[in-house]
């Protein structure tokens, strides 16, 4: 073949096959945006990761995402009673490679962990960890947090939202990109149940101060610490390997808990 082409330079070439982007890397696994979302126009607050997906990681795709994964695709309200056999539930926004995750799903099997990240590699660890560990309490949900927030989660639905070192996007000119704003505050209290906990965690000390604005100005949230300000790390949030890194680095951690008032402001659902 390679004589051919050498003898005829301008023989056409058979065209190269282009995958769908919108079809699954995995088969049966995630896929790539699930809700359209690059048609709504609002600012992200995340950006998506490309890495290399381990061996390990594509086969728990391709064999666990049909039973324990869902598509963030805005078409539909979950049951979160079917999803964790009436178990309540607490939604994971972010969850990197999953390993605290794993071990609070581990330490509380009673409660049910909706974990929510757009990173493949991590979405296959988790489901890898959960099916070594017999974690039945864990479903991974793929895509925009905001839009599951918006559009397929009830009111009143959640035990917690858990938003542990989301990008703290550095820059000024990108603060309006972070997660935690009242417009994210207002959305997440109308999906928790009243006295549930909003639980932040980050070591970037100028985002943990905006956290703390905000949710100190928020009428639908307190303070769950009496004097004001942060809370100590509660036993039941692991120290992960990232948080050591950045302990190492003299970061310090802030944890934030604030508890979704009895008599919420007046927001539409």
């Amino acid at each position: 073949m390679s004589e051919l082409r050498q003898q005829n330079p301008s023989a056409p070439t058979a065209p190269v096959p282009v995958r769908d982007r919108s079809e699954p890397r995995f088969p049966g696994g995630p896929i790539a945006d699930p809700a359209g979302s690059h048609h709504e126009r609002r600012i992200r607050s995340f950006q998506p990761r490309r890495s290399r997906v381990t061996t390990g990681q594509g086969d728990a795709l391709t064999r666990l995402w049909p039973v324990w994964g869902c598509e963030i695709d805005g078409h539909e309200i979950l049951d979160l009673a079917e999803l964790f056999d009436g178990a309540p539930v607490v939604l994971e926004i972010g969850f990197g490679m999953g390993e605290a995750t794993a071990q609070m799903a581990a330490a509380d099997p009673g409660t049910g962990i909706l974990a929510v990240d757009v990173h493949t590699p991590g979405q296959g660890n988790l489901l890898a960890l959960a099916e070594r560990n017999g974690l039945d309490n864990i479903r991974v949900a793929n895509g925009d947090a905001i839009i599951l927030l918006r559009e397929m989660l009830p009111p009143d639905s959640l035990d917690g939202v858990r938003v542990y070192f989301p990008d703290p996007w550095p820059k000024k000119r990108h603060h309006k990109r972070r997660l935690i704003q009242p417009e994210f505050l207002a959305l997440a209290a109308r999906r928790l149940k009243a006295g549930a906990v909003l639980h932040c965690a980050t070591d970037w000390e100028p985002y943990a101060e905006q956290m703390l604005e905000v949710l100190s100005a928020h009428p639908d949230f307190e303070n769950t610490q009496q004097a004001g300000g942060y809370a100590p790390r509660p036993a039941f949030r692991p120290l992960t390997r990232f948080e050591s890194q950045g302990l190492d680095k003299g970061h310090t951690v802030h944890d934030l808990l604030f508890r979704r008032v009895t008599e919420p402001g007046s927001h539409q659902a």
